[in-house]
C-alpha cells in the first residue's frame, strides 16, 4: 500500500491539480505503459478515477512497441517505459514533452520456474551455468533486441559469463508478461522477468535473483506525450525534467 500511495502521488503531481466533479465529467486520459506495470497501474488508475472522476484508459505492451505506436500517432497522453532507452527514443522523436519526464520507479530481475519445478534456490553469480540448469528446455524472456527485460537479462548474463552457452535456449517473447505466461504454462523451464511480475503470477516461483550490479539500473521513466490533453482540460505541469 505504501508503494501504491507513492505511485498515486507521483501521478497526481504529473497530472496537476485534480478537477472538480463538473470539470471531470466525460473526461478521460490514455496511458501507454510497460506490460510489467499492469497490476499496479490498474490499481492506481482506479484510485485516480475515484478521486478525480477522470477516467483512465491504459494500454499495456512492451515499451518498444508503445514508443513506436506513439511515434506513429497513437492517441496517448502519458508514456511509462520500463527502461530509459525507449523514453530517450521518444524524446528524440519529439513525441514526449521532455519537461514532464520523471524517473518514477525501480525494479529487479529474477530467474523463475514453473511452480512445480524441481529447480530451486539458484545462486546467481559469476560463472553460474544457466544453460546446464535449463537442460533440454527453453528459457523465456523478452526479446533481447528490443524488450527492456530481455535487454537487462542479456546484459546480466553477459557480465556473469552465462550468455554464450545459454543464448540458443532462449525463447524470445514480445513482452515480459508473454514470457511470464510461457513459464506459467510450463512451455519454458525457466524465465527471466521482473520481480514484480513473478509476484502476481501464482503459476511460477522465483528460484534466484540477479545481482543489481550485473545489469544497468532498472528505471521506469514516465512523461506526458507531446500531444497530451492535460493543459486543454485545465491541468498545469508541476514536474521538472530529470537529469
Amino acid at each position: 500500500m505504501h508503494r501504491l500511495a507513492g505511485f498515486f502521488l507521483a501521478f497526481t503531481i504529473l497530472f496537476g491539480s485534480a478537477w472538480s466533479p463538473a470539470q471531470a465529467q466525460d473526461k478521460s486520459l490514455t496511458v501507454f505503459a510497460a506490460a510489467s506495470m499492469k497490476n499496479a497501474l490498474d490499481d492506481v488508475d482506479a484510485a485516480y478515477t475515484a478521486k478525480t472522476g477522470v477516467k483512465v484508459s491504459a494500454s499495456y505492451a512492451a515499451s518498444s512497441t508503445l514508443a513506436k505506436q506513439i511515434e506513429q500517432g497513437a492517441p496517448a497522453d502519458i508514456f511509462v517505459s520500463a527502461d530509459i532507452d525507449w523514453m530517450d527514443y521518444a524524446v528524440k522523436k519529439k513525441t514526449i514533452n521532455e519537461s514532464t519526464r520523471v524517473s518514477l520507479l525501480g525494479n529487479s530481475i529474477v530467474l523463475i520456474a514453473p511452480k512445480d519445478s524441481k529447480i530451486d534456490n539458484v545462486t546467481i553469480k559469476q560463472g553460474f551455468d544457466l544453460a546446464k540448469l535449463a537442460g533440454d528446455g527453453k528459457i523465456a524472456t523478452g526479446d533481447v533486441k528490443s524488450v527492456p527485460v530481455g535487454k537487462y537479462a542479456q546484459a546480466a548474463l553477459e557480465k556473469l559469463g552465462a550468455w554464450q552457452a545459454a543464448a540458443p535456449k532462449f525463447a524470445m517473447a514480445e513482452s515480459v508478461r508473454a514470457a511470464l505466461a510461457l513459464v506459467a504454462r510450463g512451455e519454458a523451464v525457466l524465465g527471466i522477468v521482473y520481480s514484480t511480475d513473478a509476484k502476481v503470477e501464482p503459476g511460477v516461483k522465483v528460484v534466484g535473483t540477479f545481482p543489481a550490479d550485473s545489469h544497468p539500473p532498472i528505471i521506469y521513466p514516465v512523461a506526458a506525450t507531446s500531444t497530451a490533453i492535460f493543459e486543454k482540460y485545465g491541468f498545469s505541469f508541476l514536474v521538472t525534467p530529470t537529469t
